[in-house]
């Protein structure tokens, strides 16, 4: 895949927009799960296979056979992303998820793999989405590329504690039961995009280059070498959700636009006055702190197949805190193959962990690139899946891959300091200040607690979890710190 035109996207900034942030979710009836053909009958993109694990025979005899699941080596369709999930998604899995893969067309194995086993990116309890029947519990996912063959084992954690008895001590080892109805997920996301959307990391560094100095941040130079001389321009799409979706950003971009162009400062607050005219505060009218808005890449550019996600749009009042999180999805992508790896992340929290629409409200892949996450409008309070106990007035940036053990690269902090410097600058937050929030349960915070929470933060600082993995965390205060200088604070 390829650049986007830039030249593909019209829009008027001044122009008075006929959208309220805080408008009520757009009517429109729900679109059953197995509703997945357009009415032309073709087949949707993409596809998911559900593969039963079974107990395997396990060469630690501390363990019995139902403390070892799995699937033996074995022949797939196609698929680039995989994950597994289980009934209760109040159930934790304690112990070791991990998979191998062959890469399509070859004898060629990968080595094992770990899954993360806690996927604890999640609806707050008690909402209708988590309350819905269809969510499962699931490890994070991972994608592999084209891969036409599996195997996959998972293991529960051992404890093994000392007794003491009468004439000394033992060992004692104990496991707790995997969770029941464990499946494997192998997603494939579809072959396609309406529109290439991607530059290659060089090109990146371009954003980095402006993000550290002042002024507006230009767009990178085309590469010829890059550009799809394929992606089409922008068309009103047809089917009536993919019209929901694309009509929620307007006034930002043209119906059926794959990409939301950057604005400089002044176009940008010229476009704040339009979007929250009567919701500004005097100090915003008077100094309104907000960041360019950034390039954003639209749900049609990286090829949301609308029809998997819920009609309707559903919205909190504000947006105070930004939470960042990582995919823990791996690294192992090139920026090119990104839609395809949204796609089945996408196809994954819909079809297999049973949410409304992707859990994040953006995601931000190693090149810098910005990605429009849950639909509903980039600018507008859109209630998303990401932080359990603290989506209302938060949004979620998911940075793709794993940064546990890897440092971002500058394009991903740089990226998401942007984006915070625009999206929290729409209401007034500063990237460096503190705010509250009240906690809707989770098992950090019990429900009902106000928490004093960074403006922007971490998945960890509101619920216990490694997310978005220790080299991330490490640079969000400098993330901080740009995001308040592109605010011109």
């Amino acid at each position: 895949m390829r650049g986007l035109l830039a030249s593909s996207v019209g829009v008027t900034c001044a122009a008075a927009l006929a959208l309220s942030l805080t408008s009520p979710a757009v009517a429109a009836r729900p679109v059953s799960p197995a509703a997945e053909r357009p009415a032309s009958g073709a087949e949707a993109p993409g596809s998911t296979q559900s593969l039963p694990l079974a107990p395997l025979a396990s060469r630690d005899f501390t363990l019995a056979p139902a403390d070892e699941q799995g699937l033996p080596r074995r022949d797939v369709r196609h698929f680039s992303l995989a994950g597994v999930i289980w009934d209760d998604p109040d159930t934790e899995l304690h112990g070791r998820v991990q998979i191998r893969t062959r890469a399509a067309g070859t004898d060629t194995w990968s080595g094992w793999q770990d899954l993360e086993a806690h996927n604890d990116d999640t609806a707050d309890p008690g909402t209708a989405e988590r309350i819905s029947g269809r969510v499962h519990g699931a490890t994070a996912p991972l994608w592999v590329g084209d891969s036409d063959g599996v195997e996959v084992r998972v293991r529960a954690e051992a404890d093994h504690r000392t007794e003491d008895m009468a004439r000394g001590s033992r060992t004692v080892t104990t496991t707790a039961p995997l969770p029941a109805g464990l499946r494997l997920e192998l997603v494939d996301p579809g072959e396609s995009a309406p529109a290439s959307t991607r530059r290659e990391a060089a090109a990146a560094g371009a954003l980095d280059r402006a993000v550290a100095g002042s002024g507006p941040t230009p767009e990178p130079a085309e590469d010829p070498a890059t550009m799809d001389t394929s992606a089409p321009t922008a068309e009103p799409p047809e089917d009536p959700a993919a019209m929901d979706a694309s009509a929620a950003n307007a006034g930002l971009a043209a119906p059926g636009a794959i990409e939301i162009p950057a604005l400089n400062r002044q176009q940008t607050e010229q476009e704040l006055f339009a979007l929250r005219a009567g919701e500004l505060t005097e100090r915003q009218r008077t100094k309104p702190y907000i960041g360019p808005r950034p390039r954003i890449v639209t749900r049609r550019g990286w090829g949301a197949d609308e029809r998997l996600r819920e009609r309707k749009f559903v919205y909190t009042k504000k947006v105070k805190a930004a939470f960042v999180h990582h995919t823990a999805s791996g690294n192992g992508y090139r920026c090119t193959q990104v839609p395809s790896l949204i796609r089945g992340i996408y196809r994954y929290h819909v079809k297999s962990m049973g949410w409304r629409d992707i859990g994040y409200n953006f995601l931000v892949d190693k090149c810098g690139n910005i990605y429009e996450g849950r639909a509903g409008g980039v600018a507008r309070p859109v209630l998303g899946a990401h932080t359990l106990g603290f989506n209302t007035n938060s949004v979620g940036i998911a940075v793709v891959g794993s940064y546990g053990s890897k440092k971002p690269p500058a394009a991903v902090t740089n990226a998401v300091a942007r984006l915070t410097a625009w999206k929290l600058g729409l209401y007034g937050g500063n990237p460096k200040g503190r705010t509250y929030l009240k906690s809707g349960g989770g098992n950090r915070y019990p429900k009902g607690r106000k928490v004093r929470l960074n403006v922007i933060s971490g998945h960890r600082d509101g619920f216990a979890t490694e997310c978005p993995g220790r080299q991330l965390y490490r640079k969000l205060g400098s993330t901080r710190t740009t995001a308040a200088r592109l605010q011109g604070r």
